[in-house]
């Protein structure tokens, strides 16, 4: 059997790194330059499997020959988009908006072989309720966690598990960014073995 391809991370998330580094096996980190506006009219999920494309595509030019792993989440209630808040007032802004209710963080999950040109694509919901926040519980809560770079400002594996009564999905990494369950089997589509 002949070696895998080298496989590229196109993420500057440090979470979806960490996450990768779990299945034990090398690879690079590129920076796609993406724009990561929705289209309009677009669905939530169609958002996040666009772009999850797109970035894996972005560095494919700088990788030849390699497998480059492409990853984006939207968070959403109905139509309702909630993206990295970036500064507190807009994180308390979003958990006040979740609070009681269930929002579906939509991963999506690409695996481009940039060799063939094949692609291949998964998006994986995760349904998230907030329990009823009061106002003091998420100040207090962006205070000490500071989750300006999560989508829908809450990080479940750190504090932000608090604030939730429930996930539910087929993969809890999805929601941290990165659904390893899904890219164990397209990895081993492609040639590698794991474990």
């Amino acid at each position: 059997m002949t070696a895998p391809l080298p496989l590229v991370l196109a993420s500057t998330s440090v979470f979806r790194r960490e996450l990768l580094q779990r299945l034990q096996i090398p690879f690079d980190v590129a920076a796609p330059a993406v724009d990561e506006s929705p289209l309009p009219g677009e669905a939530p999920a169609r958002t996040a499997e666009r772009l999850a494309q797109a970035k894996a595509r972005a560095v494919a030019s700088d990788h030849p020959g390699s497998l480059i792993i492409g990853s984006d989440q939207v968070a959403h209630l109905g139509e309702t988009r909630f993206g990295k808040p970036l500064v507190r007032e807009r994180a308390v802004e979003q958990l006040r908006a979740m609070r009681g209710r269930v929002v579906v963080f939509h991963t999506a999950l690409c695996l481009y072989n940039s060799v063939t040109g094949r692609s291949r694509l998964q998006g994986i919901p995760t349904e998230v309720r907030f329990r009823e926040l009061t106002d003091a519980e998420i100040e207090r809560y962006v205070d000490k966690e500071r989750p300006f770079h999560c989508a829908g400002s809450a990080k479940s594996e750190g504090l932000g598990i608090s604030l939730l009564e429930y996930m539910r999905g087929d993969d809890p990494n999805a929601l941290i960014g990165l659904p390893l369950i899904a890219l164990c089997t397209m990895l081993r589509a492609e040639g590698y073995e794991l474990p």
